[in-house]
């Protein structure tokens, strides 16, 4: 089977691997362009809401925490990608902000296929992001692969 383009969300986590050696097997043997994306989560703030019982800078504190923890978990990804694209001409990688699954669905309506393992972005996303593989099956808009 060989698609034009293909997606995979990358974390930077093991989680991600198994995904992403498959979405690079796929490109390497379609032959199709690869897009590796990783998402920071923006919705924590929303998630987390203003009503904590501390003050405000420590919301703040958490919110500043988080942001540092995903650029962290960003980098790793673009590693992980990096490393495992080798010697591949058509591989981009790719950081968004905002709501996982509603980038990754945006992603769907513009590729081939999209390949994530059910628990991408669990590292440091919000807990809601568990039931990103479910959203992902009843929305995305072109063959998707899920991994565990």
């Amino acid at each position: 089977m060989s698609f034009g383009s293909i997606v995979v969300a990358v974390d930077g986590a093991e989680v991600s691997k198994e995904a992403l050696d498959h979405a690079v097997y796929l490109a390497r043997h379609g032959p199709a362009s690869l897009l590796g994306i990783f998402v920071v989560d923006a919705k924590w703030a929303d998630f987390i809401g203003n009503d904590w019982q501390s003050s405000k800078g420590a919301r703040q504190g958490f919110l500043d925490y988080i942001r540092k923890e995903q650029e962290e978990q960003a980098e790793l990804a673009r590693l992980q990608f990096s490393l495992a694209t080798q010697g591949m001409d058509r591989a981009v990688f790719s950081v968004h902000a905002g709501d996982p699954a509603e980038v990754l669905v945006a992603q769907s309506g513009s590729t081939g296929v999209l390949i994530a393992s059910r628990r991408v972005f669990q590292v440091s996303g919000r807990p809601s992001l568990k039931s990103l593989a479910t959203t992902l099956a009843r929305k995305a808009s072109c063959p998707l692969m899920l991994f565990p």
